[in-house]
């Protein structure tokens, strides 16, 4: 396998990609695909591919990652647009490690999503932009990805991720990161979403607090005027219609007859079946 690697023109950058199945170091043809370095570069250096799935695994073939959606159809290249191939007649997929661009099948559509192979894959060959290569023992993590479970659509039942990238020589000295990297239109449509909501839940609570404190209040102070009037009624308070304890002005003293002869009768117990 050494003759093979012989053919490749040398390297002019080095990367690693510190994924969840651990580092995979990468260098780079920065001479041979310029377009391709510069934007996987300065992405890298953006943290653009942080915490990015691998979206799409052909087992012990091909490990595919790079788009921030992690549905396998979004990314966008540094450019802002997609950027054309560039095929090199040293370049082949001649051996398992070489790092592509992928596109939307058709030439010149290249952004931000790129593949590893695992191994050789010459039926790709003048179909995508290589642009580096997995070296070392550092393979073997890219080749324990390309091991995952996956379904039917090769989309992994349990994603591996890039958790950052480090940019170990850089081969272009004019980049410079941008401060941010672009909003991303569903991520961004989404949190602005989630921020309005909650704004609108908080000021819901808010209001609902404010009334409920308000009826507390109310009633306190009607519970106050009622207990005021009680406790400054006079203890012992009767009705006005028992004349034994009533002195009232407007009422006499003296017992009505009538009222003596209806408490005199004899009470009787309501019966079954009547109203009581």
């Amino acid at each position: 396998m050494s003759h093979v690697y012989d053919t490749f023109p040398p390297s002019t950058g080095k990367i690693v990609l510190h994924t969840s199945y651990g580092p995979v170091e990468m260098e780079l043809w920065a001479k041979e695909a310029p377009m391709a370095c510069r934007n996987f570069v300065q992405l890298c250096l953006e943290g653009y591919y942080d915490n990015v799935i691998f979206h799409r695994v052909i087992p012990s073939t091909v490990i595919q990652t790079g788009d921030p959606t992690g549905t396998g159809t979004g990314g966008e290249s540094a450019f802002g647009r997609p950027f054309r191939d560039e095929l090199h007649g040293r370049l082949k997929f001649s051996c398992r490690g070489i790092v592509a661009m992928a596109t939307e099948g058709k030439p010149h559509t290249n952004q931000s999503q790129f593949f590893i192979t695992l191994q050789e894959a010459r039926w790709l060959d003048g179909k995508h932009t290589i642009f580096g290569r997995v070296v070392g023992q550092t393979f073997y993590n890219a080749s324990r990805i390309g091991e995952v479970e996956v379904d039917d659509d090769d989309r992994p039942v349990d994603p591996p991720s890039i958790r950052r990238v480090e940019v170990l020589a850089n081969p272009f000295d004019d980049i410079v990161p941008r401060a941010l990297v672009r909003a991303r239109p569903a991520e961004e449509e989404a949190a602005a979403a989630a921020a309005a909501a909650e704004e609108a839940r908080r000021k819901q609570l808010k209001d609902r607090a404010t009334r409920r404190d308000t009826k507390v209040l109310s009633f306190g102070d009607e519970e106050e005027e009622e207990e005021d009037a009680f406790t400054a009624a006079p203890r012992g308070m009767t009705s006005r219609h028992d004349a034994r304890t009533v002195r009232d002005k407007r009422f006499s003293s003296e017992v009505d007859e009538s009222l003596k002869e209806f408490a005199a009768r004899p009470t009787q117990a309501p019966r079954a079946g009547r109203d009581a």
